[in-house]
């Protein structure tokens, strides 16, 4: 009996290795024609087609939810014991941004809790770095928090502008610690600003009331669970991939180039992953030029304040349009935070480090999301490159 099984063993086994080299490589050409009909003249034009506004009311008012709260909390920072963290107030302030069409009970869970994540994505990086972490523990520090935040967003479906908010807290706390105290002031700058984003948004979300009854909102399907969780693996390895890439070039700012890969794989599908690499390259280039030309003026820091109040509403406006004219707004936004944090950064080093790290970011997002990318998400690629063509 022994030898009998021994023989159907060794009959099947070659055949198990023909089926699983005939699965890859059915596999790897699935993969390839994906890739070919990302770049397709359909799928570059339809990046450049401007977006139905479900609602330009709910717009307007997350835009002036976010500048309030950005600008209150810099205020009280700025006017405190420690007017050099008028940037992490400002990183926890864009808790406003989240939950802009949800119930008002809903808004303050969803905000509470984004505001939570900014002020743990400080946290945990900034004490990695004062245990000493090398800059690549850092650096996967950020993608770490890249991949869970991300499975905590579609677990919980807390809705856009998703993780790449939570990445960029963690990003400006990559700067060297060296002390507990410094921590802590960190920390406790973001909460602060998490917990004016409440205040505002609490104080205002009565202006969402009647728009809010009379929209309809699409339902969000829930995504099953391993899907979720694969999903965020996906992410923190791209984002780790972009930003050890960008550091052994020797770029100042790797975490760009995590952000810039999250920003581009959080795509629910594959062809809205492909429009946002274009339109975050184009709209970052505009943005970079923008803010060169800002800062090479050397404004005063309650100019550069009000410059990033003022992108953060514009920027809440026109995104829904297309998110290329978001990313007009958004570089000059978040290179101004940074420049409020590091007020010796050089306007021209910022600028081009900006883009260099958005096309690397941007890249490597559309690999990863190829590479990783499910039979579902080929099939669905598929059906919409099919109706792209019929439409021509």
């Amino acid at each position: 009996m022994r030898d009998i099984e021994k023989k159907k063993r060794s009959s099947r086994s070659p055949r198990e290795a023909r089926r699983r080299r005939a699965a890859r490589r059915r596999a790897w050409v699935s993969r390839r024609l994906t890739a070919r009909r990302l770049f397709t003249p359909e799928q570059f034009q339809a990046s450049w087609g401007l977006n139905k506004q479900l609602s330009v009311w709910m717009g307007f008012v997350a835009g002036l939810q976010a500048a309030l709260a950005v600008l209150i909390a810099i205020v009280i920072v700025h006017h405190s014991a420690w007017p050099h963290l008028v940037g992490f107030a400002a990183l926890g302030g864009l808790a406003a941004l989240f939950g802009r069409f949800a119930p008002l009970l809903k808004r303050h869970a969803v905000v509470w809790s984004c505001a939570a994540m900014l002020t743990g994505a400080t946290l945990l990086t900034s004490v990695v770095s004062w245990l000493g972490a090398s800059d690549y523990a850092l650096v996967l520090t950020v993608a770490f928090i890249a991949g869970v935040t991300t499975i905590i967003f579609n677990y919980w479906r807390l809705g856009g502008p998703g993780a790449v908010i939570i990445v960029f807290a963690a990003g400006a706390a990559m700067s060297p610690v060296d002390s507990w105290n410094v921590v802590a002031e960190r920390t406790l700058a973001t909460a602060v600003g998490g917990a004016v984003a409440w205040l505002v948004t609490s104080a205002t979300d009565v202006l969402r009331l009647r728009e809010l009854a009379r929209i309809k909102i699409p339902a969000e399907a829930r995504r099953p669970t391993g899907h979720i969780v694969y999903a965020g693996v996906r992410i923190a390895i791209g984002a780790a991939a972009a930003a050890l890439i960008a550091y052994a070039a020797g770029w100042n700012h790797p975490s760009w180039a995590a952000i810039g890969a999250t920003a581009v794989m959080q795509g629910s599908h594959l062809h809205i992953t492909m429009n946002r690499a274009l339109q975050r390259m184009a709209g970052t280039l505009v943005g970079s030029l923008l803010v060169w030309m800002i800062l090479s003026m050397e404004p005063p820091f309650w100019t550069v304040v009000m410059l990033i109040v003022l992108f953060q509403f514009i920027t809440e406006v026109i995104i829904g349009y297309n998110y290329a004219l978001g990313q007009i707004t958004i570089t000059p936004m978040a290179l101004l935070m940074t420049y409020l944090a590091s007020p010796a950064a050089v306007a021209t080093e910022l600028s081009i480090e900006r883009v260099f790290d958005t096309m690397l970011g941007a890249v490597i997002g559309i690999v990863f999301a190829v590479g990783f990318s499910t039979m579902d998400d080929r099939r669905y690629l598929a059906s919409h490159h099919r109706q792209l063509r019929s439409r021509r």
